[in-house]
């Protein structure tokens, strides 16, 4: 390791220069909003990924003299909520053999299974530096295992090449056509098989008889009380699930406050009242858009596919995005045009029996999202499909 740099491991993302980190984020190949310094700090000091919920902060900072040339977010984790890679029965089996499982490292965004860079650096050689820096640390607390959430090609040539065990998911993204983007969303329905296009006029005549109409805010647009109601159906969501919310009405404030540029907000009226919403994060500088979250306060039937994924295609198309990720799972999300794109997680064990236990599971694991891969590929909802769904693309 170069013997100028300093690694630094800090418990709260303050403690490092914003405009430095932003300025790391930018320099990466798959940046995301999720990781600007903005967003990882809200989340801290709402409290809704603090060590009282159970994600303790240890983000490491590597500097070169002055300057930040390497940093991650990285967490000490008592539980596995919140992560959207499921590690929980090699928790179970740690506990039948009579070892703490927890706590662990994670390097992740909390709450946000958003595929991008996780170990922020200016080239290979310092983002093996993070690596080495994780294991080291997890090495000196006794820890059990470090992971790696939903890492991009960058990230994974390095942990690739440092043994670390890697592990893939599936989610469903939707892109625009190219090289010649799609006018509206009819010519985007078109282009999908008839049945699927009359599944989806149908859910969307659905909507409009029970007299539905959509108001979209973008940015500073969305007020307070439009937060307000939108944190209301946020947490009708979880109740439904008999869940708890992970993100406070405080992290929202914070994200109107800092990071407003990067929100668009839908909500449903019926009769001139907010029934429902949807939030969908953006990304203009890359033509990128995420769904987010979802609430409402009363039932109409097909509400969800139109506030979640066709007013959100739709703005997409209008504004000549490129992309629209669904989020993680759901297979329903591919008869409305979002195709499957594999997803990746890397994966460290400290004790030797149980890493390779879990090496073998995730190689018979590996060969079951192939063989499903395969079987969605042969599902590909667009007319005359003949090309791979792995990027996720639609017919050009």
């Amino acid at each position: 390791m170069n013997s100028n740099l300093v690694i630094r491991v800090v418990d709260d993302p303050a403690a490092i220069d914003a405009a430095a980190w932003n300025a790391l984020l930018e320099a990466q190949p798959s940046a995301t909003p999720f990781m600007r310094h903005e967003y990882l700090a809200a989340l801290h000091a709402s409290g809704s990924a603090s060590g009282d919920s159970g994600w303790t902060a240890q983000f490491l900072a590597v500097y070169e003299g002055e300057q930040l040339v390497a940093a991650c977010p990285l967490y000490l984790k008592d539980h596995s909520y919140g992560e959207y890679v499921f590690d929980w029965a090699w928790a179970d089996a740690y506990q039948r053999h009579g070892l703490a499982y927890y706590p662990k490292l994670l390097d992740a965004v909390p709450f946000t299974p958003v595929p991008g860079a996780r170990l922020l650096a200016r080239d290979d050689a310092l983002r093996g530096v993070l690596l080495q820096a994780i294991e080291t640390l997890a090495r000196q607390a006794k820890l059990s295992s470090a992971h790696l959430l939903f890492l991009d090609a960058a990230d994974e040539r390095v942990v690739r090449a440092a043994g670390w065990m890697m592990r893939a998911s599936v989610q469903f993204h939707w892109s625009n056509r190219t090289p010649t983007p799609y006018a509206d969303f009819g010519e985007f329905l078109a282009g999908l098989q008839r049945e699927k296009r009359k599944k989806i006029a149908q859910e969307r005549r659905k909507v409009a008889a029970a007299g539905v109409v959509f108001e979209a805010r973008r940015g500073a647009e969305i007020g307070a009380a439009d937060w307000d109601f939108f944190y209301r159906c946020y947490c009708r969501t979880y109740a439904a699930h008999h869940s708890t919310p992970y993100l406070t009405r405080d992290f929202f404030a914070r994200m109107a406050a800092t990071f407003a540029e990067h929100w668009l907000l839908f909500t449903a009226l019926r009769a001139g009242r907010p029934i429902a919403t949807s939030l969908i994060a953006i990304d203009s500088a890359r033509g990128a858009a995420y769904g987010r979250y979802w609430g409402a306060t009363e039932f109409v039937d097909a509400l969800h596919f139109e506030a979640c994924y066709y007013r959100p295609l739709e703005w997409c198309i209008a504004h000549g995005f490129r992309r629209f990720e669904g989020g993680a799972q759901g297979e329903h999300k591919m008869a409305r045009g979002l195709l499957p794109v594999e997803t990746a997680s890397a994966h460290w064990l400290a004790h030797p029996q149980f890493a390779r236990a879990v090496a073998d599971f995730l190689e018979r694991e590996g060969a079951g999202i192939d063989a499903y891969v395969d079987e969605l590929r042969e599902r590909n909802p667009f007319k005359g499909a003949t090309r791979s769904l792995d990027s996720g693309s639609s017919p050009e």
